[in-house]
């Protein structure tokens, strides 16, 4: 990826590095959102870390498009799978992925979440560690038709990837050099996504 080649070597990427950079964050984020193994957040991160330090005063605002935009395409396109799958008698694989990521307890507790508040919790899912598909399993659980999630959606993806923006800027803030931020912000998005599984182990 053009942001990290560059965060190693120091350098500031260009034009042309650019217009490479900002396809390559969109088709990671939008994959991520797919398929639940890419670390999204962190590449966010490290790309804000590079736009920090690049002297382009729109470089920060093209990262928050680019992710904001990914995130909540390849929501979108995941739930409208997940509600083919729904009325599929088989079922479809993309369902079955999304149950296998869901817990019956945190499931259960998104179910009850969905119904007490309804879009709120949609929006806080993505910022909460694994909350965002239990959550999605959840509206497709009751049946929400795509209209509504997208509304609730929107500023989900919105409210991440300002978070995770805000953490590359810290990054790149504390460091003079591209990669320590990059470090930096990798190591902080690691241990925000594992501080609730730790957490509830050591309460155990």
């Amino acid at each position: 990826m053009t942001w990290l080649a560059a965060a190693t070597t120091g350098a500031t990427p260009g034009a042309a590095g650019q217009a490479i950079g900002y396809p390559t964050l969109f088709l990671l984020v939008f994959l991520g959102a797919l398929v639940p193994v890419v670390p999204t957040g962190a590449l966010v991160s490290s790309a804000a870390v590079v736009a920090f330090h690049q002297t382009a005063p729109l470089s920060l605002l093209f990262v928050f498009v680019t992710a904001s935009a990914a995130a909540f395409l390849g929501d979108i396109a995941l739930y409208w799978l997940g509600r083919r799958g729904m009325k599929s008698k088989n079922g479809s694989r993309w369902l079955e992925a999304l149950r296998s990521r869901a817990p019956e307890e945190r499931l259960s507790q998104a179910q009850g979440k969905l119904a007490d508040h309804g879009v709120a919790v949609l929006v806080l899912s993505r910022l909460v560690p694994a909350g965002r598909i239990p959550v999605m399993l959840a509206c497709l659980m009751a049946e929400w038709p795509l209209r509504r999630f997208v509304r609730g959606n929107l500023p989900a993806c919105l409210a991440w990837a300002v978070t995770y923006q805000l953490i590359g800027i810290l990054g790149g803030s504390l460091f003079k050099e591209p990669w320590q931020g990059v470090v930096a912000a990798v190591a902080l998005t690691i241990a925000i996504s594992t501080a609730p599984t730790v957490w509830k182990r050591v309460r155990s």
